[in-house]
Parts: C-alpha cells; structure tokens; sequence
C-alpha cells in the first residue's frame, strides 16, 4: 500500500444560472485576478450570443458541442529511451482533455486583436461549434502528430 498521500480533486460547484460544472469551470479558467463576476458577464454573454448566432434555444448545449468539437483523445508525450528521446502517442483523460479544450479556446479569444474577450470568445466558440478555427486546428496538429509518430506507441508506460 502507498504511503503518500494523493492530492485530493476538488469538484466545482454549478454555476448559478445554468446548473453546470463545466460551464463553471470554464468562468474559473477565464478569471483573472479574482475577478470573477466580470469573468461570468464575459462567458454568460458569450454563450447567449453563440446560441443566437447558430439558432439553437438552449445556450448550453451549444457550449458543450464546441467544447466537445475541441477536445483531443490523443497527444503526445516525450519518453527518453537508450539516449534517444521519442514522441509517444498517449490517449487522454477525459479530464485533461477539458482542461486542453478550454485552455486553447481562452487563449485563441484572448489572441483574437481588436475584438473585446466577450466578441472573440463568441466568434472562437462558434469556429468550434462548425468545425473551423484556430483551437479545431490545435487538435487536429497534436492529432496529426500522434499519427505520425503511432510507430512508437509500443514505449507507452
């Protein structure tokens, strides 16, 4: 049995309006400095506005299907072998897998100049929800990559 002690998850509480943990989780990640209710005003308006500009009724729903357009199911990990270093293609945790998808779609809104957060996360979540943009094509590069280097797969630990 292990004698160290595991670091503990803590689970997120919904967000007010919806009731979700994702959609909280994504206002946690976007926050800056503690500001936490500018960080809803952004996400909440940004969500209402991708639901308008798709034409779907339910805001939430739209945000997951871009969230799940984004998310990888496989990357690569360096694995030092005999002096020689090798890109090994690993599969996900679905919670990593989040945490990847919301990381690109904040920093490709945040990169998006001349636009405020609000008008670049909206125009970035509705690339994810048809399939285009920057963070489909970070997914795609780190899917690519996996292929390309699936000759090492047999060094996974």
């Amino acid at each position: 049995m292990s004698r160290r002690r595991r670091a503990e998850k803590r689970e997120a509480e919904p967000d007010p309006i919806y009731g979700s943990v994702v959609l909280e989780k994504f206002i946690n990640r976007l926050m800056l400095s503690g500001k936490k209710a500018k960080a809803r005003k952004i996400v909440y308006g940004a969500v209402e506005s991708l639901a308008q500009k798709i034409g779907i009724e339910n805001p939430l729903e739209a945000f997951e299907q871009a969230l799940e357009n984004t998310k990888p199911s496989l990357e690569v990990k360096s694995r030092r072998i005999g002096g020689a270093t090798y890109q090994v293609p690993i599969e996900i945790a679905p919670a990593r897998r989040t945490a990847l998808a919301m990381r690109w779609i904040i920093n490709f809104s945040r990169a998006k100049v001349g636009k405020s957060m609000e008008e670049g996360l909206v125009q970035e979540l509705v690339d994810c929800f048809n399939n285009q943009g920057a963070s489909i094509k970070k997914k795609d590069d780190t899917h690519r990559m996996a292929e390309a280097n699936k000759a090492f797969a047999h060094y996974k630990w």
